[in-house]
């Protein structure tokens, strides 16, 4: 009887920490967007353009909504494509739409700026179009769907292309930043990925953990003979807590140094 109660527990899990449960369908709409970690990619655009002397706030917007269409929508809905890891339940029609309309948009939108400010944004926008489908939809193999080329093309591709858009060229101190953005978004991928693994893959847990000297490994955890039921939670509980406070910390970052170029 323990046993089952602990299986109907961990498969109640919800599918991330951020999903919101709800049969209503404009609630798996905004589920599909991912809105925590689209800010947080969406924070690297700023911190990118930030590095410009001055800030043309019109390029920043322009570049903010070609990057949400491409990653908050687009690359969100191809990836519900392969499975339908949130169980949104939209129809794959509506998902197709939603993805090829997005990354149309975006790609209009990097072409103006092309075409009226520079091109050197254009092989930002060559990339970006191929990488949203080789992505997430595992292409060529499944190549590109790897750890390094998430760090890329979600951590350092929106600072560099927002650095170019502002300044028309590039320069070490990007660079850097890229390479800081890509290493940031690397640890997320470590942390999400073992939240994703036992919130929807493991149907359930059993087992039990020690502590040392008959003090409690976990605060507030009862203690009976030096003896924790382990549980789900104590598993993907660090990482989704360093998950959020990590999606805090780049978007607050991001917004001190927005105010301070203004």
């Amino acid at each position: 009887m323990k046993q089952e109660s602990l299986r109907r527990s961990e498969s109640s899990l919800r599918p991330a920490w951020y999903t919101v449960q709800s049969d209503k369908r404009w609630v798996q709409y905004i589920n599909l967007l991912h809105i925590p970690y689209s800010a947080w990619h969406l924070s690297y655009c700023v911190i990118g353009a930030a590095l410009a002397p001055t800030i043309d706030w019109r390029a920043l917007l322009w570049t903010l909504l070609a990057f949400f269409l491409a990653m908050g929508i687009s690359a969100h809905a191809l990836d519900l494509l392969q499975g339908d890891p949130l169980k949104t339940r939209i129809p794959r029609l509506h998902l197709w739409l939603l993805a090829c309309i997005s990354i149309a948009g975006a790609i209009a939108i990097g072409a103006v700026v092309g075409i009226r400010e520079t091109w050197t944004v254009i092989p930002c926008i060559l990339f970006g179009g191929f990488i949203v489908f080789a992505y997430n939809l595992e292409l060529f193999g499944g190549f590109f769907h790897h750890d390094i080329w998430f760090g890329a093309a979600w951590g350092a591709f929106p600072a560099v292309t927002a650095y170019i858009a502002q300044t028309h060229t590039v320069s070490w101190e990007i660079g850097l930043v890229a390479v800081a953005c890509l290493l940031y978004s690397l640890a997320q991928r470590v942390l999400s990925r073992q939240s994703r693994l036992f919130r929807r893959k493991v149907s359930g847990l059993q087992g039990h953990y020690f502590d040392i000297g008959g003090q409690p490994v976990v605060p507030g955890i009862e203690v009976r003979e030096g003896r924790h039921t382990l549980k789900t939670e104590d598993i993907i509980g660090p990482a989704d807590q360093a998950l959020k406070l990590m999606t805090w910390t780049i978007i607050i970052m991001a917004i001190g140094i927005l105010i301070a170029k203004i």
